[in-house]
Order: C-alpha cells, then sequence, then structure tokens
C-alpha cells in the first residue's frame, strides 16, 4: 500500500524471534521493523542483522530508525545506507526541520520518511516539519507525548496535538496523519480511537500487535454507504456541474472517498442514502 494512503501501521520489534514469519504473514497495509524504542539497548545490534535478513528473504518492511540526536541514528543510518533494505524510514522524536535534513542527507535521499512527533517541541513544529523535503506523512507518537506534557490518555486532552497534525499536514499538502497506538488489548477501545482518529481527519493508524490491523483498516476505511453516496454526488456533478461554491466541500468529500475505496477495494451499497447535492 502506498504510503500516502496507508491505514494500519504495524510496528513489529527488530528482535523478534519470528520476524521474518510475522513480516510475511501480515495483512497491515505498512510493517514497520521497530529499531527504536520496541528493542532493548542490548539487542540493537541483533535487531538491525534481523532486518537485513529480512531484505535477504525478499522483503521490504519500513523500518522505524532512532532519533536524529542519538548514537543508535548514526548506526540504524549507516545500516540503511546504499542498500536496498526498506521501503522508508519512520524518524522518531523529530522535533526540528534538521532531524529530517540529517536523515535525507545521511540517506541520500532515497527513502520516503514518516516525521513521528512525539514531544511539545515537535507538534510546536508540526508545519515546519511536515514542509521539510522527503517528508511524506506525519505521525503522532501520543505515549511519549503524554510523558512530555503531561496530558492524560484521553482524546479531550489529547485533541489540540492530534488537530494540530491534522492541519500542518493539510497546508502542507500531505496526507492525514497517522495517530499512535491503543496500548489496551480491548476491542472496544481500539474501535473507538480509531474512530476519534478518523473524525479528526487522521487517515492512518499505529498498530502493536496483528490484531489490531482489520479494525484500524475498517475504521480508517469509507463504507459502501459512504461510497454510495459519493457515486450519486459525483453523477450529479457530471449531469448538472457545479452549482455553487457551497457543492465545493461535498465533491471534494466525494472524491476522497471514490479513491480511498478504489485503493482499498471498497464496493458501494445498492442503496445510495439521499444526497443532498442531488435534485
Amino acid at each position: 500500500m502506498p504510503a500516502g494512503l496507508a491505514r494500519s501501521w504495524l510496528l513489529v520489534p527488530g528482535s523478534a524471534p519470528d520476524l521474518e514469519r510475522r513480516l510475511a504473514a501480515s495483512v497491515a497495509d505498512v510493517v514497520v521493523v521497530d529499531l527504536e524504542d520496541g528493542v532493548a539497548p542490548d539487542d540493537k545490534g541483533r535487531a538491525r542483522r534481523a532486518l537485513a535478513a529480512a531484505a535477504d528473504a525478499g522483503l521490504r518492511p519500513w523500518a522505524r530508525i532512532g532519533d536524529a540526536a542519538s548514537d543508535e541514528w548514526r548506526a540504524d543510518v549507516a545500516l540503511l545506507h546504499g542498500r536496498d533494505l526498506v521501503a522508508g524510514v519512520v524518524l522518531a522524536k523529530v522535533e526540528a526541520r534538521d532531524h529530517v535534513r540529517r536523515t535525507v542527507d545521511a540517506l541520500d535521499g532515497e527513502l520516503p520518511i514518516v516525521a513521528l512527533l512525539e514531544s511539545a517541541r515537535g507538534v510546536e513544529a508540526a508545519l515546519e516539519l511536515a514542509e521539510a523535503p522527503g517528508v511524506v506523512r506525519l505521525a503522532f507518537g501520543s505515549g511519549d507525548f503524554r510523558r512530555d506534557t503531561g496530558a492524560a490518555d484521553d482524546p479531550l486532552a489529547l485533541l489540540y496535538a492530534r488537530s494540530r497534525l491534522v492541519s500542518a499536514s493539510r497546508a502542507a499538502g500531505l496526507p492525514g496523519p497517522v495517530d499512535g497506538p491503543t496500548v489496551p488489548r480491548d476491542a472496544e477501545a481500539l474501535a473507538s480511537a480509531s474512530r476519534h482518529a478518523a473524525s479528526l481527519g487522521m487517515t492512518g493508524r499505529l498498530c502493536l500487535r496483528e490484531e489490531q490491523v482489520a479494525a484500524v483498516n475498517d475504521a480508517l476505511s469509507p463504507t459502501g454507504e459512504e461510497l454510495a453516496w459519493a457515486g450519486e454526488v459525483l453523477d450529479t456533478l457530471e449531469r448538472c456541474g457545479i452549482r455553487d461554491g457551497s457543492d465545493l466541500p461535498r465533491i471534494a468529500r466525494a472524491r476522497a472517498i471514490r479513491d480511498a475505496a478504489c485503493a482499498f477495494g471498497i464496493e458501494a451499497d445498492a442503496a445510495p442514502p439521499a444526497s443532498d447535492y442531488a435534485g
């Protein structure tokens, strides 16, 4: 799945004993081998070797690498430089445009970057980071952000940070950002959090376990009913044209729904809901 459309971003620790099997079996839109917080310091070297072995086996995941101010970052980019090991990089703890620039330079500009914003400084610099060359999407490191700010794990407490990433992404012409993961093993909590992220304009979520993937994909995909509505709007546009400026938001939403549904293989319901654009 192209990075700009991907809904589910599954983090798999590079030190996992069954790494290659998990990469090959996942149905997530993107699988990310974690070389950063998901790996204990003593296991970093083993995780890097496992990522290289997965590439030798023909797999091309993404990789989450250390923040650009760390020694681990240097080791991670040294591993990736000039080698066809991954499809892209999730850069951890991004707070400044220079963090992105250094990473792009270290990788010769060959890999797309998802900038993971995990602190107050990162969130406040969201637009600058979204506009940095090489960045294809923003992501929200909600857990580290809460530790940095003292915010509660509550939708209202994190509303500003999520909305800022959404607004910055839109202003920079990027797809909607990737939300942080749901940690508890609670299916309803996962579904609720995913619906909330979608309602804000976020279009992806990090996943910690394979069993979270289906719920995230479902919540962040258009429904058959929404696709039927979009089809009616676009059919009416073709017949009648744009009547006035108030039609433009409906048309933009309809086109976005249609494009996403095409990418995800979603079919329209037989009976579309009534559209206030038609008629």
